[in-house]
């Protein structure tokens, strides 16, 4: 029987066997098998004896899938009208289980090698993660589909609109409001390191959880010992690798999951959150497009600013308490007069804007520019692009917290 790729093998040539995965080849000549231990390696085809020891699962006959894939593995139906029929799955239901919306963008989590490139790309759709994350079977019923299939670099606002109304039709399809949890991954699943798994499984007991907040729950450590739970508009990553890599910035975590033999959810007591069930669902997903984010750098040529001229909307990353250069101020006032909202962020990762304390801060204000307090920079730009296409006046809802993003004081890391 000829192994196909996706195969386990075990491959022997002079001397010398190895096991693993087989893997496409680029030419006819050699085969490629990804080792257990995450390596890969090529070998001459014509000098090498291939034994299969065990086919890809999404190759086999249904009766030859274990108990865990078949609850996993789900049907694709027009669970919401509308929709193209690759674009929404449904799988059996367990009445004695909690049902859990999963809705796929796309991005790390959902990606794989891409062998013509050797980089890697989002293939996955909602169904591929189920199999890929077998441990979610049993903690809920799944009702699954697919926004986009994108990498985080090119998501943006058209997918965001996209995705708030997913969820709200998901949200609509059972109890109102529950948890919105986002969930990724640091590593891609073909590599051993992958965080995957245990944030897929942290993010799905998460969201049967009592907390109706949006939620964004990652690794808490490198080890797989616990995920943490950010407030969605506290969270930033500040590292471009580690599997920790997400931290809540000027707060703390409003909880965490730990992991093991028991997976179990807490909140902190001193940290108030949205309960389940608290409120009425509404949605407002218009966004204006033209707002950019643009960050200080001392020497920066006004003329730089140029492109700025017609935008609804502009947040500025300062140095400090949020300063530009004094030659820069008379370009941010003639913006404003122009009717642009111009809004003032930090660079720092800690603290808060505050424009009162020196002359620079002083003529920012007296320019029009609009203070964010501790708002982070990311934050207040698609919080800005929602308030210029929601709100009478856009300057107030930038001073104003709306949704934990603006805290009453700023707290240590911990």
């Amino acid at each position: 029987m000829t192994p196909n790729p996706g195969d386990r093998v075990r491959v022997e040539r002079a001397g010398v066997a190895d096991e693993g995965v087989l893997m496409p080849s680029s030419d006819a000549d050699h085969l490629v098998l990804k080792l257990d231990g995450g390596y890969n390696v090529g070998v001459d085809r014509d000098a090498a004896a291939v034994e299969l020891l065990e086919r890809d699962a999404r190759d086999v006959g249904e009766d030859e899938r274990s108990e865990s894939s078949k609850r996993a593995r789900s049907d694709t139906t027009r669970e919401h009208p509308g929709e193209g029929d690759d674009d929404a799955s449904a799988v059996e239901f367990d009445d004695d289980l909690p049902t859990v919306a999963l809705i796929s963008t796309g991005g790390t989590i959902a990606s794989t090698v891409d062998y013509r490139t050797g980089a890697v790309t989002a293939r996955f759709d909602a169904e591929d993660v189920l199999r890929a994350v077998p441990d979610l079977a049993g903690r809920a019923n799944y009702r699954g589909r697919v926004v986009a299939n994108i990498l985080s670099e090119n998501m943006e606002p058209r997918v965001w609109r996209d995705l708030a109304e997913a969820v709200r039709e998901e949200v609509e399809a059972g109890d109102t409001p529950v948890p919105v949890v986002f969930t990724g991954s640091q590593r891609s699943a073909d590599r051993p390191s992958s965080d995957n798994v245990m944030n897929a499984v942290c993010a799905v007991e998460a969201a049967k959880s009592d907390c109706s907040e949006v939620l964004v729950c990652m690794h808490a450590t490198p080890s797989d010992d616990h995920c943490a739970l950010h407030r969605g508009t506290r969270v930033r990553k500040n590292h471009t690798s580690r599997r920790d890599a997400f931290e809540t910035v000027g707060a703390r975590p409003l909880g965490r999951v730990t992991y093991g033999d028991e997976v179990a959810v807490e909140f902190r007591a001193d940290t108030p959150y949205a309960r389940r069930g608290d409120g009425d669902l509404a949605l407002a997903p218009d966004l204006a497009d033209d707002v950019e984010l643009v960050k200080f750098t001392p020497g920066m040529d006004p003329a730089a600013l140029g492109y700025l001229d017609g935008k609804s909307g502009v947040v500025i990353e300062g140095t400090g308490l949020g300063h530009v250069h004094t030659d820069l101020i008379p370009r941010l006032e003639a913006l404003v007069d122009d009717g642009t909202t111009v809004v003032m962020t930090s660079q720092c990762l800690e603290g808060r804007v505050c424009d009162r304390v020196y002359d620079t801060g002083r003529d920012l204000l007296e320019a029009g520019v609009v203070e964010a307090g501790d708002t982070l920079p990311g934050t207040a730009t698609v919080k800005l692009m929602w308030a210029l296409a929601n709100v009478a006046d856009p300057a107030d809802a930038m001073g104003r917290n709306l949704a934990g993003e603006l805290t009453a004081e700023s707290r240590p890391w911990g």
